[in-house]
């Protein structure tokens, strides 16, 4: 597979006035016309296959998805189908010049997007076994300001506790030896100066109404199916705290 400039579609303009375009064209495996719709979204991928083969969980496209739209942007993908390759083209906002002398550093402090300071100083304990997983949730709360400690195992997340306690825990159900209700029941029987009544959000793809009645059973507040948005588990960590 070549990642490259194509000579057939040289740099040019965007055709949406205000936007500089950056496309991207490689010759690679290429994206069938069903899976099109769906190759920014969390946790698919066009083949469950390539899980085995590859690695990863579906989310590097998610992303860049994420990463665009925190600038204002676009991200498109175009495709003839499988083995003929992909365009992906990404659209940014341009600052003019007139706004850039105009700007200082009071008036663009105060106009600090609402969004990224929505976290801003939460702690936050991630559990969850899937490396992917973590590095994106981590990842992705850390735009609005949050700090995140993520951990693999349900046994980490208890030595966790003992070592600091986070404003809230996100945890993921399906995980070896110990798994998210198991963690949920431990934690529930800590004192409260260890933890005990930390504000819990489970984060699972078990999205059944029984999956959900067991989570808040185990002392889940929240339960929330996976994939999520970013910005939904933001404003859920926000609620969760401020009813707790």
């Amino acid at each position: 597979e070549t990642l490259s400039a194509s000579p057939r579609l040289p740099v040019t303009a965007s055709s949406s006035p205000g936007y500089a375009q950056i496309q991207v064209i490689d010759t690679g495996k290429g994206i069938s016309p069903e899976f099109l719709p769906h190759v920014f979204d969390y946790f698919r991928q066009a083949d469950a296959k390539t899980t085995r083969i590859f690695g990863g969980l579906g989310l590097g496209l998610a992303i860049v998805r994420h990463l665009v739209e925190l600038h204002g942007g676009t991200v498109e993908a175009d495709s003839l189908g499988e083995g003929q390759g992909a365009t992906f083209t990404v659209k940014l906002p341009l600052l003019k010049s007139a706004e850039l002398r105009t700007s200082s550093p009071e008036s663009s402090n105060s106009e600090l997007n609402t969004e990224e300071s929505l976290l801003l100083g939460v702690q936050i304990l991630l559990v969850d076994d899937q490396e992917d997983v973590r590095d994106f949730f981590s990842f992705a709360l850390e735009q609005y300001g949050a700090n995140v400690t993520p951990v693999a195992s349900a046994t980490e997340a208890l030595e966790a506790l003992a070592k600091s306690k986070p404003d809230i825990l996100l945890s993921d159900i399906g995980m070896p030896l110990m798994d998210g209700y198991m963690l949920l029941r431990q934690v529930r029987k800590l004192p409260p100066e260890q933890g005990g009544n930390i504000p819990a959000i489970a984060l699972t793809a078990y999205a059944g109404e029984i999956n959900h009645k067991q989570a808040l059973a185990a002392g889940f507040q929240k339960h929330l199916p996976k994939p999520v948005e970013p910005l939904d588990l933001a404003n859920a960590i926000v609620n969760l705290i401020a009813n707790s």
